[in-house]
């Protein structure tokens, strides 16, 4: 059965490197997440404009995802 959960942004990026080093920290953590955004600038490769990328979580899990992000200093937002 697929989660019904609504995905809650809890920061933003504009550098994919970073967005996934957060991602990272949150699986490290046991939390799930993705990133959206930015899909045709990551299409032609490195792009020096800035890209809007979201990290998005389960809604019950984002207090605690902003808590990990923060403490790691892994927010850009």
């Amino acid at each position: 059965m697929m989660n019904q959960e609504k995905l809650v942004t809890v920061t933003t990026f504009g550098d994919y490197i970073e967005a996934e080093l957060a991602k990272q920290t949150l699986e490290d953590f046991g939390i799930k997440s993705v990133i959206t955004g930015g899909s045709m600038a990551m299409a032609y490769g490195p792009v020096p404009a800035l890209m809007d990328l979201q990290l998005q979580v389960f809604e019950s899990q984002a207090l605690r995802a902003r808590e990990i992000l923060e403490s790691e200093g892994k927010q850009e937002q």
